[in-house]
């Protein structure tokens, strides 16, 4: 299938990208129901790992066996599958290049409270070459006083994962004694993060929905000195695709805790209006019954695409 001019113009935006990890980008872009659209939906299931089997697949227990999620991202039409080493091990062999993979290679959990988080590296470049994947993903915590460590591991993988083609996505989550909870998701700081994260190479970065917090006392002022308006989600998302290099990055936005349809797909509007590019929709998605799923994940496709 040729390119789009949309998919050739966000290619254009890594110009220092060699054809692998371009056309591996590009794959991921040109895969499911939103193809050629330059807009994403990607199914993510790391939360196993990060919040426990129990509170992730109890209400949905299809959802233990890691059969049924790349099931649900191949029939739903996702642009990609986002996973842990051993949730792709348990599916990568069975269905060969059918739905694009993105190996998560850090990880936490919740058996050990901390107010500075830092994942384990749990997977390597080299495990994402071996399942055939499409790109690497990795999480970084700003605002924990463990960031620098965290910063300079993507730094070293990215480098690695450029250098044989693929990729990069960065969870861009802050977290940790230099924030507020408030602040995690504070405009001023999902903003502040998703520039972290340009910075440090990701060619696609994930954050959350941003509040209308702002957690700075020297950003309040700004935003009120120059009329930055924030007070809808729309205009939360358009401040935080400003801070992506002016729009020149990919940013989508995680799903987060699981809630109503109508509400999720209030939210997918207004980061759609926002300019956003698409959501990385785990939860809300593998938690419902799959036709449900496949159903919710469809309305959204169709949100992004301008049909909805």
């Amino acid at each position: 299938m040729r390119h789009t001019e949309r998919v050739r113009e966000i290619l254009s935006w890594y110009p220092s990208d060699n054809p692998g990890t371009l056309s591996n980008l590009a794959r991921i872009m040109m895969t499911g129901r939103l193809a050629g659209t330059g807009k994403f939906v990607i199914l993510p299931v790391d939360q196993g790992f990060e919040h426990g089997p129990m509170r992730s697949f109890a209400p949905n227990p299809a959802g233990y066996d890691p059969e049924y999620h790349y099931q649900l991202a191949l029939e739903a039409g996702c642009n990609a599958y986002a996973a842990p080493l051993g949730q792709l091990e348990a599916v990568a062999g069975k269905f060969c290049g059918e739905v694009p993979l993105i190996l998560k290679l850090n990880n936490s959990d919740l058996m050990y409270k901390g107010d500075d988080p830092i994942p384990a590296v749990t997977g390597s470049v080299e495990d994402a070459l071996r399942l055939g994947c499409s790109a690497i993903g990795f999480t970084i915590y700003p605002g924990s006083a463990a960031r620098k460590e965290m910063y300079e591991e993507i730094r070293e993988l990215i480098l690695e994962a450029k250098s044989v083609g693929l990729p990069t996505v960065i969870w861009a989550y802050p977290r940790g004694s230099g924030l507020s909870k408030e602040g995690e998701t504070a405009v001023d700081i999902v903003a502040y993060a998703a520039h972290v994260a340009a910075q440090l190479g990701a060619h696609i970065i994930k954050v959350k929905p941003p509040s209308a917090h702002v957690e700075m006392d020297a950003n309040r002022k700004m935003i009120e000195s120059q009329g930055i308006k924030i007070d809808t989600l729309a205009d939360r998302v358009r401040f935080v695709m400003k801070a992506a290099f002016d729009g020149k990055r990919i940013v989508i936005f995680s799903g987060g805790e699981a809630k109503g349809t109508e509400a999720v797909l209030e939210e997918i509007r207004q980061i759609r209006d926002g300019g956003g590019m698409g959501s990385i929709m785990g939860r809300n998605a593998f938690q419902r019954p799959k036709e449900e799923a496949i159903q919710l994940l469809h309305t959204i496709m169709d949100i992004y695409a301008g049909k909805a």
